[in-house]
């Protein structure tokens, strides 16, 4: 087994014939078939396992590659079964068209059922496949007339294929060569984007994809593949019964592929051979042969949530998915420059006109009559504090929500009601606020799937994705345009944050949009790379129309050629960047101070060296990273008790890589950790947390359906602070307390992160980019919280923006290429200028504004 999981993970060395899967899938079944042979045991068992390896291949089709969990797809396979059967019983004269019949019959079910049910989600889904293999059953069961009732239908002639050897044969032929239909669908641009839409169905209709089309062609798919594999069986068994379409068997095929590996292409094979002999053998000894194969399911689910493949993986230190071949295709010589077409528009005639427009959520009024226009070649930006309402306008620009009341028209088209999907094919464009992207892609496969929409074989079936030329070397245009062309190959997932939002702009510009809606695409990024993004949206405006959402005000107002400020859901102000900076209603709504500059907080001075706190935590020669690749290396830091440390960096240098290898969730390769004299290093999460540290993440992760209340006492220990002491420290969120979190701002969501953090009995608070996303007066009670516990709680921040955190902590350490390259004093970084350009790429300079 380890042999063709090397093979098929694409072992270096081997012929690219020798890496395939399917031909694992042929000399496994014949290898299996000679050893049956020499044991004088009946093929017939191995023929049952080739059924069901493409049965559960089949299902793996919806489960491993597009998210969705069918619990009865044995509808599929049981009626196909009946199918076969009774069309060589009364209708067709042989085997070959009986199957054509029975893959048609299972095809036009499967549309009929997946117009049903896909119109839901999860659970849901799930049980309606359920509900409909078991009414499929008692139909089976009581209309005996045509099914043959509980004794189901017998003899069923096999004339072309009487011999059983020769079925095996033809039984084995086909089954693999059905496994490489699945294999070739896998790798064209509809598999492709199957596995996008499993990620994030979201960004996937974001980018112009009918989603729910893409799912019912799945289910159809999937249906067909399945039918064939019952229509199979009937003439294996030379008969049809109603067994496999009772709740007993329906989850048949999805053990078996959860027995292998749900991310392995090969997942279903080894499923089967292991659940087909088991059963064999263990049913023979016993009639409750269940209550002995059980353990093995436990077993595996416990030890090994990958399956067979993934426990053998893990064994030889490769672990991956292989649903698709690996690799990228080759990157060009020369990478043609990415050049934006110059649209055809009037720059005098609005491209969006909004009316009227309304929205509330129960009392909450979060749009009120808001009218704005924008105009092709210029950069408008839509401003406003946290909970303005700014998100919820671009989510009804796009069709995500729908209005109370008012009109939308995009290029004199009224589009208020129109599906978001197709909103993006007239050309709007948006990038989201909170990361969206497809986190077990490539960053390479992240772009290409967004260039693929625009082009005509996008739900292509049999093309190769990868052999798309011009797809490709757009590809590669825009992964260089954001510097990401040497981390192409690299899993989003293992991208930092920075790099991940520089990759989300890149696909909101795959879509061509003559639109573009960009929510904040410079949160998180190092002031080098606001630089490179800030000069593309400045480009791109000169080429497109473009609406920005940022919080970034100093470059909002250099780069702007138009700014519109919303507040409490009504727009305040309409006009040129200087008429909105100097506008009373808007300096005191969003901007605190004069022309938006940070406000500073009012700090205690930095603990002195002569009287340097008792060590807390201890870090020496660190090293940590994701799937064999380096991120740490050989970090030393030290937090003293009540010490307020800053950690800097820029994008990807592993500031967040050291806060997961302090909290447990990232394993430390080498090293030391210790809290108060204790190492930690290597024990789970939970414990680290109940030793005293608490994490604040990037993105906040408050728990969306919980009110805000709730979310502080899930996380209440003894010794922890009081819920009166959050909400003196913090008293909007005593107002809130009866919201639920989904409903809350940014900066509320923010707040909530940082008390639930202290509602443990936490000696460190370990912040996460606590700043990102949030307006000037937001962040400015944000500091004032953290600067009333300092002294009382040890803090690490990790931050971007060095001006912004210096100024509230007592020492400082910054990360170059995951390494130490400064550790010392915070005014003494603060105060070298030069120092803080050369470690952290920070340009000093602030924007004049006319």
């Amino acid at each position: 087994m380890s042999t063709a999981l090397g093979v098929a993970r694409g072992r270096p060395g081997l012929p690219a014939a020798l890496r395939h899967p399917v031909l694992w899938v042929a000399v496994a079944l014949v290898a299996l078939s000679g050893l049956w042979a020499a044991i004088d045991a009946p093929e017939s068992l191995i023929t049952e396992i080739a059924i069901y390896t493409l049965y559960g291949a089949a299902v793996n089709l919806l489960v491993g590659y597009t998210g969705l969990v069918p619990f009865g797809a044995s509808v599929f396979f049981g009626c196909a079964s009946y199918a076969a059967a009774i069309s060589l019983l009364r209708v067709v004269p042989n085997e070959i068209a009986a199957l054509v019949f029975a893959v048609g019959f299972s095809l036009v079910l499967a549309l009929c059922i997946g117009l049903i049910i896909l119109r839901r989600r999860g659970l849901y889904f799930s049980l309606l496949t359920l509900a409909f293999s078991q009414t499929a059953f008692e139909i089976a069961f009581k209309w005996t007339a045509l099914t043959g009732g509980e004794n189901g239908l017998q003899n069923v002639p096999r004339p072309l294929l009487a011999d059983p050897v020769a079925f095996h044969v033809f039984a084995l032929a086909t089954v693999t060569g059905g496994m490489w239909l699945l294999w070739r669908i896998a790798h064209s641009p509809f598999g492709r984007t199957l596995q996008a839409l499993r990620d994030n169905e979201q960004r996937v209709r974001s980018l112009g994809y009918d989603t729910f089309r893409l799912k019912l062609t799945a289910f159809v798919v999937m249906g067909g593949f399945i039918g064939y594999a019952g229509s199979l069986l009937a003439l294996l068994l030379r008969g049809a019964y109603a067994d496999n379409l009772g709740w007993q068997h329906a989850g048949d095929a999805l053990l078996m592929t959860v027995l292998g590996g749900v991310h392995q292409f090969l997942g279903p094979l080894f499923g089967a051979i292991t659940f087909v002999i088991l059963e064999d053998r263990l049913s023979a000894l016993t009639q409750n042969w269940w209550l002995l194969f059980a353990p093995v399911i436990l077993v595996f689910a416990l030890g090994s949530p990958e399956g067979i493949i993934g426990l053998a993986q893990r064994i030889m230190g490769r672990p991956r998915w292989t649903l698709t071949r690996p690799g990228i295709p080759p990157r060009p010589a020369a990478i043609a420059p990415w050049q934006s077409a110059h649209l055809a528009l009037d720059a005098n005639q609005p491209i969006l006109e909004v009316s009227g427009l309304h929205k509330r959520f129960g009392s909450l009024i979060t749009a009120s009559d808001l009218r704005i226009e924008v105009h092709p070649f210029r950069l408008h930006s839509f401003i406003g504090p946290n909970g303005a309402g700014k998100t919820t306008f671009f989510n009804m620009l796009t069709g995500l929500l729908t209005p109370d009341a008012g009109t939308i028209r995009f290029q004199g088209r009224d589009i208020t009601r129109l599906a978001d999907f197709r909103r993006v094919r007239l050309g709007l464009g948006r990038s989201f606020q909170i990361l969206s992207v497809f986190r077990m892609l490539t960053a390479f496969e992240n772009v290409r799937i967004a260039v693929q929409a625009r082009h005509p074989a996008a739900g292509g079936l049999w093309r190769d994705a990868y052999a798309m030329a011009a797809v490709n070397a757009r590809t590669w245009s825009l992964l260089d345009a954001v510097g990401l062309a040497d981390r192409a190959g690299e899993m989003c997932k293992n991208l930092a944050h920075g790099e991940k939002r520089l990759l989300e702009i890149a696909i909101t510009l795959a879509t061509e949009a003559t639109l573009l809606l960009l929510d904040e695409p410079l949160a998180g990024l190092a002031e080098a790379d606001r630089d490179v993004v800030g000069r593309l949206i400045r480009r791109l405006a000169d080429s497109h129309a473009v609406l920005l959402i940022e919080h970034d005000i100093d470059r909002v107002l250099a780069l702007s050629d138009r700014i519109s400020v919303l507040h409490q859901g009504r727009l305040i102000a309409d006009g040129k960047p200087a008429e909105v900076a100097a506008d009373p209603e808007v300096i005191s709504a969003y901007l605190g101070t004069a022309h938006g500059a940070p406000p500073s907080a009012a700090v205690s001075p930095a603990i002195s060296a002569a009287r340097a706190p008792r060590p807390l935590l201890e870090i020496s020669g660190l090293g940590a990273g994701y799937g064999g690749s380096t991120v740490l290396d050989g970090v030393d830091l030290l937090v003293g008790v009540g010490e307020a440390v800053a950690l800097l960096g820029r994008n990807g240098v592993g500031k967040t890589t050291l806060l997961r290898a302090i909290t447990g969730t990232v394993r430390a390769s080498a090293g030391r950790i210790v809290l108060e004299g204790a190492p930690i290093a290597g024990r789970p999460s939970f414990e680290i947390n109940r030793r005293g540290i608490s994490l604040v993440p990037e993105g906040r992760r408050v728990f969306p359906n919980l009110t805000v209340i709730d979310n502080l006492l899930l996380a209440a220990r003894p010794g922890g602070a009081s819920l009166d002491e959050v909400y003196d420290l913090f008293p909007k969120l005593r107002v809130l307390a009866r919201a639920r979190a989904e409903s809350l701002s940014g900066g509320e969501r923010q707040m909530l992160a940082i008390a639930r953090a202290l509602m443990v009995p936490a000696k460190l608070i370990l912040l996460d980019e606590p700043f990102e996303g949030l307006a000037p007066a937001i962040v400015q009670e944000v500091m004032t919280a953290l600067e009333r516990l300092r002294g009382t709680v040890a803090m690490v921040i990790v931050e971007h923006h060095a001006e912004t955190v210096l100024p509230l902590v007592d020492r400082a350490y910054v990360l170059v290429n995951g390494q130490v390259a400064f550790a010392g004093s915070a005014p003494t970084l603060q105060a070298d200028a030069a120092l803080q350009a050369r470690l952290l790429g920070v340009m000093q300079a602030e924007a004049n504004v006319a």
